[in-house]
């Protein structure tokens, strides 16, 4: 008896383990219903994964072959579905091969508020040389530290920090357009800026989501809601979510804004004394970009190390010629090197 008994007991804890990692999972799909459920949608592809360790040695157990075979097909099939739809790259649109052949790049970065190594930020902006950079958690000392590229990058609006973590910006070497178009909302959580290039008008946004359930995450998207309605016809907006790209929050900002996420940026946070592999394949994608209108997205990549927690992602992107009538209003702004009022 004594020699049967693992053959018993393993079994029956790997199918305990396997229900109790499907329970979250499964309400992850239901994250509409309430923030709770959303919140266990951020962490699918995890939960999808160790669904399926568990359940593959049940397989080899005769009498637990059945809820072996099905726990593998809800995990790999979650695993399947989440990385095809918010995960996996594309290639740039079809709309590229017609799109004119200058090419601007975007960089996203939470700065992360106490970041002791700024030049590791300023060696990487000098090395992928952007266009435009919206950037998250800019606390007091980042404000500071960011003077240094004032030459380089003249056009900028930087928002008064709502707590000691700091608020959002964002830096051009583009010209911003009329100073109305350039604002802060939500307690410095958001920026939006229209920037010409090359005479085509685009308001970029940088945003900066609370955490989610039990946090303020829901309440916080329902408060920046009008700004995102908002944004032109041609836009990007780049941000920390503090949330996955298939998560109903996520949906949510595409839906309001008549944007679309862009796909294939993958993980980028995670503890950042793990190595960037590490962090790379078991983070969780929570900086995401969006854009809409004539904006033909080119490629999108995670960079290297920047003494944050979360990792910077570059975007390269075209633009498709304005329509004929189209009014922009491409009177540029004064270099701005203060936070709006």
């Amino acid at each position: 008896m004594q020699r049967s008994r693992p053959r018993t007991v393993i079994p029956a804890l790997l199918a305990l383990g396997a229900v109790a990692i499907s329970l979250p999972l499964v309400a992850g799909y239901w994250g509409r219903i309430h923030p709770a459920f959303d919140s266990m949608a951020h962490f699918r592809l995890h939960l999808a994964a160790l669904l399926t360790l568990f359940a593959l040695p049940l397989l080899f157990f005769k009498g637990w072959r059945q809820i072996g075979a099905a726990s593998c097909v809800l995990g790999i099939a979650a695993m399947s579905a989440t990385m095809t739809s918010g995960l996996s790259a594309r290639p740039a649109t079809a709309a590229a091969a017609e799109a004119p052949a200058a090419r601007y790049r975007l960089m996203q970065m939470n700065l992360r508020y106490d970041n002791t190594s700024p030049k590791k930020l300023f060696s990487l902006i000098g090395a992928m040389k952007p266009d435009v950079i919206t950037l998250n958690e800019v606390s007091g000392m980042w404000v500071e530290q960011l003077k240094y590229l004032e030459a380089t990058y003249p056009y900028r609006i930087i928002c008064p920090p709502p707590a000691r973590i700091g608020g959002v910006a964002i830096l051009s070497r583009r010209p911003f357009l009329h100073p109305a178009t350039v604002t802060c909302h939500d307690r410095g959580s958001m920026a939006v800026a229209s920037i010409s290039f090359g005479g085509s008008s685009v308001d970029v946004a940088a945003l900066h989501l609370g955490w989610p359930w039990p946090f303020e995450q829901k309440a916080h998207v329902r408060r920046i809601t009008p700004a995102v309605e908002k944004l032109g016809n041609t836009a990007i907006l780049a941000g920390d979510l503090n949330a996955t790209p298939w998560s109903v929050t996520a949906r949510t900002l595409e839906s309001v804004g008549h944007m679309k996420a862009l796909p294939g940026i993958g993980a980028t946070w995670f503890i950042p004394s793990f190595p960037i592999a590490v962090r790379k394949v078991a983070g969780l994608p929570i900086d995401n970009v969006f854009t809409k209108g004539r904006v033909v997205p080119i490629s999108v990549k995670r960079l290297g190390d920047a003494g944050s927690d979360h990792l910077p992602v570059l975007f390269e992107f075209s633009l498709l010629p304005r329509p004929q009538g189209e009014d922009e209003g491409v009177q540029q702004a004064k270099v701005s090197t203060h936070s709006p009022a």
